[in-house]
């Protein structure tokens, strides 16, 4: 059974506030040069997104600087912060949203897993137990 990369998710619905969706249209246009597979994905992924405004976005869903806990297939978990680029720190666990796992993870739900490719094609996969809101204190 074989998956095109930007297959794994279609079948999920994922949801993202308008914001998120400008900046980060913004932002894999601008790296259609540097990183087209990248780019391509997420340019991908905010297509298919439904755009919502931030005040109606439901609690659990993952957006631009969320706190995700996700158990991976082996049964560990770990806690994420998803992030802009420059705000990066794999040391803090703040991931780019322009790595394969915070591709994947932008707008997806509690419950669900999401997939993407590894180094050498190899499949992972994690499951998003919880969703902790942007600390921006935007309610």
């Amino acid at each position: 059974m074989h998956h095109q990369a930007t297959g794994l998710r279609s079948s999920s619905q994922i949801l993202i506030t308008d914001t998120d969706h400008d900046r980060l249209t913004v932002l894999a246009r601008s790296l259609l040069d540097r990183a087209p597979e990248t780019a391509e994905e997420l340019l991908f992924e905010m297509d298919r997104a439904i755009v919502t405004d931030a005040a109606a976005m439901p609690a659990g869903v993952v957006r631009m600087g969320s706190t995700v806990t996700v158990r991976g297939e082996g049964g560990d978990v770990q806690c994420v912060t998803l992030v802009y680029p420059g705000e990066a720190d794999i040391a803090e666990s703040r991931i780019s949203v322009l790595t394969p796992m915070g591709t994947a993870l932008i707008g997806a739900g509690v419950g669900q897993t999401v997939c993407w490719s590894g180094r050498g094609g190899r499949q992972l996969s994690v499951t998003v137990e919880a969703v902790d809101m942007p600390a921006s204190g935007q309610s």
